[in-house]
């Protein structure tokens, strides 16, 4: 049985699809702060699947969730993720993120559980030295959320070498999309990442986008990011703890696409997608936004056998396929 944490979130309940897929018997422990019990129950119907309401910062909650169920391997995902409320509220993030994972992590070891997929983020790197980023680029956050993943990422690495709790910690890059069959998809409130918030803003009259600087060293001007598909991301994970029951020592990789899309090519995508036009208006750039984050990921290629398969144009469709069910959904 694999442990999901935050498995009724954007990522994890993909993850949770992709591992009920596979057959796996799975459980989502979650507190629904994010996530959505229509998210679980939708998942449900796709093979064997308990769902426990709880939370990470609960001792009790976590004693009886192992003590109740024979756990093989957990994938972490559960976290507060939202970097500027990091900035104004780090004490939320330091104890939610980092007591939360030491919490399960002890839990782990007192039920000889030994396996652990852990959602970190390119975050945990900060402002690019060069790019492409690879594994070996120097680990500096400039912001809170960044430093709970990257404080997360060294206590696994004590608890590797005191306890061999094995740990894959993948350092994820711009996630996008929604499951190819519009069944489970990103659902925020507030939305904060960009393709959704465009999106959205299709079916409610239109808003007008800022785009901030257009003078970078880049192809058309704009800011180059990294866009992964989220089910080219929950495979990741799969691979990953195939690789831990492997016998795989603990490791960490980079998720992206090795290429980036500059944020004109978003717009003209969401455009084309939607058969919208999106008004856009250019400002300054802003402070701090480096002109390219792509990921190098030559590492998971090799190691994992992992391959992106998804184009950007791919998860703008199914992001744009989920969203309108979204929309009558919450009519």
């Amino acid at each position: 049985m694999i442990l999901v944490t935050g498995g009724a979130g954007y990522i994890g309940s993909h993850c949770v699809m992709a591992l009920l897929e596979k057959g796996f018997e799975v459980i989502i422990f979650d507190n629904l702060s994010t996530g959505h019990i229509e998210t679980v129950q939708t998942l449900q119907n796709y093979g064997n699947l308990r769902f426990v309401q709880g939370d990470l910062l609960n001792q009790c909650d976590l004693k009886s969730l192992f003590e109740q169920n024979n756990i093989d391997a957990v994938i972490h995902f559960a976290a507060f993720s939202q970097v500027a409320e990091s900035v104004k509220n780090p004490k939320k993030y330091y104890i939610n993120n980092v007591v939360g994972t030491l919490n399960l992590l002890n839990a782990m070891l007192d039920h000889n559980v030994k396996n652990i997929v852990f959602s970190s983020t390119a975050a945990t790197y900060g402002e690019p030295v060069y790019t492409p980023i690879d594994e070996k680029h120097p680990q500096n956050p400039i912001n809170p959320y960044g430093q709970t993943k990257l404080t997360i990422e060294k206590i696994m690495d004590d608890y590797n070498k005191a306890y061999s709790l094995k740990s894959v910690r993948l350092r994820y890059f711009n996630v996008a999309g929604a499951d190819s069959k519009s069944r489970i998809g990103e659902w925020h409130d507030p939305e904060t990442h960009l393709i959704p918030n465009i999106l959205k803003s299709t079916f409610s009259g239109g808003k007008t986008f800022q785009m901030f600087g257009d003078d970078y060293n880049t192809k058309d001007g704009t800011c180059v990011r990294d866009y992964i598909n989220v089910e080219d991301l929950a495979n990741a994970h799969l691979l990953a703890l195939k690789y831990l029951e492997n016998g795989g020592e603990t490791n960490y990789f980079n998720l992206g696409t090795n290429e980036g899309n500059t944020v004109k090519e978003v717009f003209a995508l969401c455009e084309k997608v939607t058969n919208r036009e999106i008004p856009i208006e250019i400002k300054p750039r802003r402070q701090g936004d480096p002109a390219v984050l792509v990921a190098d990921n030559k590492k998971a290629k090799e190691v994992l056998g992992w391959q992106p398969e998804k184009t950007l144009e791919n998860s703008i469709q199914s992001a744009y396929d989920w969203e309108k069910i979204l929309q009558n959904r919450l009519k």
